[in-house]
């Protein structure tokens, strides 16, 4: 099976930074995954049975009857302030030394809206961004239409390698390093104690915006919290964080957080060129939501929920998969980062299983120079165990 291209022939002049950003592989990948007898490792999506409904009626209605019009009204671009003061508490509550407060809080349609908003703000052309080899897709499809210059640093067990790191500080024009230091997407590690430590050291007298994209943080179900790398530590420290991961996707909430306020004045201004504001109906919905029910006890019945589809994934890779196929162990999140000999072409791999209705997302988007690689990430949160081990053994005869 093919997936199709979308573009056409056509006389209409683009610009050539949308030409020169690819569709989205994975979106175009669940068009032709979509159907019932497929079994689907491709998407990140959560579990639908970890979302409140009920709870979330209630507070729909609840932020109708209290607050009437002002739910319907335009409102401010940095995000309802009594969400913005919970957001900092819950930091500040996680890791005390972060310091937070409102004011250094803006909301932001899903957190893919803030890397695209930074990347307006800080991205001329040519400019350098230091990211994760392999590396998160949205985050590389965002900062592509500001073409500038992609500096992959290889992802290593213990997290980003920390000489080539500083090989990449010293390019010209760099101006933000981008990670994923929990349960990265794809490939689903951590950064050790050690490592975050070691890249502090690296960048932290560096004049440019580090970034820590953590929308699985909460989502650990195996060792303990770590500290954030720069968070706390850097004025020119950005966190971002969503609750898609962690009550519903289709609410597209999410935020940034960072001390630099005159950075976040910019970011804030690129955002009410975007979309004057996030979705006030749904931050009135989700601040009640969130302070009139147990949220914490909610997370912990998705933890739960992701180990148990984790382990039934894991165990049938150990059962199915041939010796010579590796993959990531993770600690939390929804992500198994697989690697297959060296010479083996993983996207001719997914013709091959979507033959044998399975899907998986082949590794080839998550590099920005890397065209044919040996590696696939795997999704286990929207299955069954029984379903991930039937899915799992289809893979294995193919690998």
């Amino acid at each position: 099976m093919k997936i199709r291209s979308e573009r056409r022939e056509t006389s209409m002049q683009y610009s050539d930074s949308i030409l020169n950003t690819p569709s989205s592989f994975i979106r175009n990948i669940l068009k032709v995954t979509d159907s019932a007898d497929v079994i689907s490792f491709a998407g990140g999506l959560p579990n639908p049975i970890s979302f409140p409904i009920g709870q979330l009626k209630e507070s729909v209605n609840h932020a109708i009857d209290e607050s009437g019009a002002k739910v319907f009204q335009y409102s401010t671009t940095q995000g309802y302030l009594p969400l913005r003061q919970y957001i900092a508490e819950k930091y500040n509550k996680k890791q005390p030394d972060l310091d937070y407060t409102a004011d250094d809080v803006l909301i932001t349609t899903g957190s893919q809206q803030a890397l695209e908003l930074i990347s307006k703000v800080l991205l001329n052309k040519g400019d350098g961004v230091i990211i994760e080899e392999p590396g998160y897709l949205g985050a590389i499809q965002a900062f592509t239409l500001r073409e500038p210059t992609f500096h992959g640093v290889t992802l290593e067990t213990e997290g980003i390698n920390v000489a080539e790191l500083k090989e990449a500080l010293k390019k010209p024009n760099i101006k933000m390093v981008y990670t994923v230091p929990n349960f990265q997407n794809p490939t689903g590690l951590t950064y050790t104690q050690e490592r975050r430590a070691e890249v502090y050291e690296a960048v932290k007298n560096e004049d440019i915006i580090f970034i820590e994209d953590d929308p699985y943080g909460e989502l650990r179900f195996t060792g303990e919290h770590l500290p954030y790398i720069v968070a706390g530590k850097m004025e020119n420290s950005v966190l971002l964080g969503s609750f898609s991961k962690t009550v519903a996707p289709g609410m597209r909430l999410g935020y940034m957080l960072t001390k630099n306020h005159e950075f976040l004045s910019h970011v804030e201004t690129a955002k009410q060129a975007s979309d004057l504001h996030t979705n006030i109906f749904v931050q009135y919905t989700l601040h009640h939501y969130l302070t009139n029910n147990t949220y914490e006890k909610h997370v912990e019945k998705i933890i739960a929920l992701y180990k148990e589809q984790s382990d039934a994934m894991l165990t049938a890779m150990e059962k199915y998969f041939p010796p010579y196929v590796s993959y990531t162990k993770p600690e939390g999140g929804m992500f198994i980062w697989v690697t297959l000999p060296e010479g083996v072409n993983a996207l001719e791999k997914f013709h091959e299983a979507m033959d044998q209705k399975v899907a998986f997302v082949p590794g080839n988007p998550f590099y920005t120079s890397k065209k044919e690689v040996n590696t696939m990430r795997l999704n286990y949160t929207n299955a069954t165990p029984e379903i991930i081990e039937e899915g799992i053994k289809r893979l294995g005869e193919i690998l």
